[in-house]
């Protein structure tokens, strides 16, 4: 399957839309005090490549404008080049730019495809969760690239918390499949 003999690195991938429409939920306030939020209504979007390892908690992420083949292109090449001594297994749906012709897998890295209509097998959908969560509910942003900042700012929070990724992504079947295989 790979040409090279290296450590085996599983990664859970998928990308999510980030936009200026706002995520209003219920918050706490001190009575009789009612908590005011903006909401806005302004259709421009961003989108975030992650990928997720189960086993060490480890992500990957880019900001990038279109899901496209070429962007996801992009991703890869990017995940290849910070694990240049393992030899990478990437979970991905089946998205039509996941399965695009004009894709130049690394020589590290390949490719399997989660069943059909299956989210709530992938991990990294959690993470979307948490970043929304943590980053994003109960906030508007006054242009396109104040949302890039809190959503790379995110990110990077994510990407430094090993533990904390882990615990959310390290499902137990995941990691006792994962221990078997190797």
């Amino acid at each position: 399957m790979f040409p090279t003999s290296r450590p085996l690195r599983v990664m859970y991938q998928d990308e999510a839309r980030f936009g200026r429409i706002s995520d209003t939920r219920y918050c706490w306030a001190k009575k009789p005090t009612r908590p005011e939020v903006k909401g806005m209504l302004i259709y421009q979007y961003t989108y975030a490549y992650a990928a997720v390892s189960p086993q060490d908690g480890r992500m990957v992420s880019l900001v990038l404008p279109e899901v496209s083949g070429r962007c996801m292109q992009i991703f890869l090449d990017e995940v290849a080049q910070r694990y240049p001594d393992d030899n990478i297994v990437m979970i991905v749906d089946g998205a039509g730019w996941h399965k695009s012709n004009d894709l130049k897998l690394p020589e590290n890295l390949r490719l399997l495809f989660l069943p059909p209509y299956s989210p709530e097998l992938n991990p990294q959908e959690h993470l979307w969760d948490e970043l929304r969560e943590k980053y994003f509910h109960n906030r508007a942003f006054d242009s396109l690239g104040a949302l890039e900042d809190q959503l790379v700012a995110g990110l990077r929070a994510l990407e430094a918390d090993h533990a904390r990724v882990k615990s959310i992504a390290g499902w137990e079947y995941i990691i006792n499949s994962i221990s078997n295989a190797i």
